[in-house]
């Protein structure tokens, strides 16, 4: 996955030159200016050649007319795009440790040792000192040590941030990635309903048995399980009810999960309740993901409630689209909120021969497809006979690194000009991938960018009538 965020320029506070906002999920990520994104591109043309490095807009000697600023807007996201799809630049250290760099800069966040909180399910609260610079990684792995979890058990769990909801329970905003700082993300919301917990990261349940095999990987996936049938996530009936209490009060934590893992929507992410066009306009649904689908609860305008699942195995490609409203306030202002309204709409295969769009209108648009593209990674990873233990590797410098194989997802920033002169929302669809497209033939055409704003699936798999 994962960077899927919206480049706002110019800064009229900054002006001149010309500073562009990186924003993540509709909060200020970092604020950079072109000579900043000139530096980057001949940093990376230095390590990997020009003829790896697209080509970047070139420097004006006069100052620039608004047409001209625009044009090299739109330059500067067909960069950043090209970049952050290719599976060498988009995941190479120097193109996230820029981004990380513009965060603290921006946040203007000192380097310093602090005490960052981190929950677990069951409401723990785990403090781990670091270093306000310390990255994702860094962060997951000294809450691993701090828990005594087994570095070969490190893979299996990941950071997420997360919203705290009035009944206690959290509303997932994205998994923490590798181009950011972790402690200067929560901390630059200004919020206190922001929160970071620890969660597993698999889907696939037969994944428990290894997690289960040491001590804190049996007491971390217990403690989730818990809490997701306390929230409502896992549907259980009284009898089931009656026999996972004894189970808990004989604290027979593996029988307790052995049996939770037969319940329906067992190891699912639930989503706030949202607006789907599926199967009519408008429907109000609540999407949980888990099992390789995407499941629907749709209220129909009759007030009918209807089910059905979505299997990714199906869903050909998908994007995610943000409609922006323009602002005249200051850039920056009201840090901790979001106006970006997000859609992701999948392209699903309903019969043999016909493909169907739907899509789903929320503001966890974006964690929805960091699941579709994790659930296509542990497809691909066991289908190619590997295993998700293998997903991490060790840094020289000691820190936690993704591998290779999952370093090829990336998702590129987005450019956009907050001009007042233009129309007060703006469409704009973010280019999620480096992943080819199955089926889909690329056009030449420099003009022709609908290849790039789909998110591939490697997964898809055509079926027949009779699999449907």
């Amino acid at each position: 996955m994962a960077l899927c965020v919206l480049l706002l320029g110019s800064d009229p506070r900054l002006s001149p030159p010309q500073a562009y906002n990186i924003h993540v999920n509709g909060v200020l990520h970092c604020r950079v200016r072109y000579s900043q994104l000139l530096g980057l591109h001949e940093q990376l043309r230095k390590e990997y050649g020009t003829n790896v490095v697209p080509a970047f807009p070139p420097k004006k000697i006069f100052t620039l007319t608004p047409a001209e600023v625009e044009q090299r807007r739109e330059q500067l996201e067909k960069y950043m795009q090209a970049v952050r799809q290719d599976p060498t630049l988009g995941g190479s250290e120097t193109f996230n440790s820029f981004l990380r760099k513009a965060q603290q800069e921006t946040q203007q966040i000192p380097t310093e040792e602090v005490v960052l909180e981190v929950l677990l399910s069951n409401g723990q609260m785990v403090k781990v000192t670091i270093l306000t610079s310390d990255q994702t990684e860094d962060v997951l792995e000294a809450v691993a040590s701090k828990l005594d979890l087994p570095d070969d058990l490190v893979g299996y769990f990941s950071l997420f941030l997360v919203r705290e909801t009035k009944d206690g329970a959290f509303s997932f905003v994205r998994k923490l990635q590798e181009f950011e700082l972790p402690y200067v993300s929560v901390t630059s919301l200004h919020n206190p309903e922001f929160r970071i917990i620890l969660r597993k990261s698999y889907w696939d349940s037969s994944y428990d048995d290894d997690v289960m095999e040491h001590r804190v990987g049996l007491n971390l996936l217990y403690a989730q399980t818990v809490s997701d049938i306390e929230h409502g996530w896992i549907l259980v009936n009284k009898e089931q009810h009656r026999q996972l209490k004894s189970l808990q009060e004989k604290v027979s934590k593996k029988e307790f999960i052995r049996l939770a893992q037969t319940l329906k929507y067992y190891g699912y992410l639930k989503f706030d309740p949202c607006v789907t066009d599926f199967p009519e306009k408008g429907c109000h649904v609540v999407v949980s993901a888990g099992n390789n689908e995407l499941n629907f609860q749709v209220r129909l305008p009759n007030e009918q409630i209807k089910e059905g699942s979505f299997k990714v195995t199906r869903m050909r490609c998908w994007r995610v689209t943000s409609s922006v409203p323009m602002s005249n306030g200051p850039s920056g202002s009201s840090p901790g909120k979001s106006e970006v309204k997000l859609e992701l709409a999948f392209e699903y295969l309903m019969s043999k021969d016909r493909l169907q769009w739907v899509t789903i209108t929320s503001p966890q648009a974006i964690m929805l497809s960091i699941c579709l593209q994790s659930m296509v990674d542990e497809l691909m990873v066991k289908k190619s006979g590997g295993s998700i233990r293998k997903m991490f590797r060790r840094r020289a410098n000691g820190a936690l690194r993704r591998s290779d194989s999952q370093q090829a997802v990336k998702s590129p920033p987005l450019l956009d000009s907050p001009d007042a002169s233009r129309e007060p929302m703006a469409k704009l669809s973010s280019k999620l991938t480096s992943v080819s497209l199955r089926g889909i033939s690329h056009s030449s055409s420099a003009n022709d960018v609908g290849a790039n704003d789909f998110h591939g699936n490697y997964a898809f798999e055509g079926i027949g009538d009779e699999d449907l």
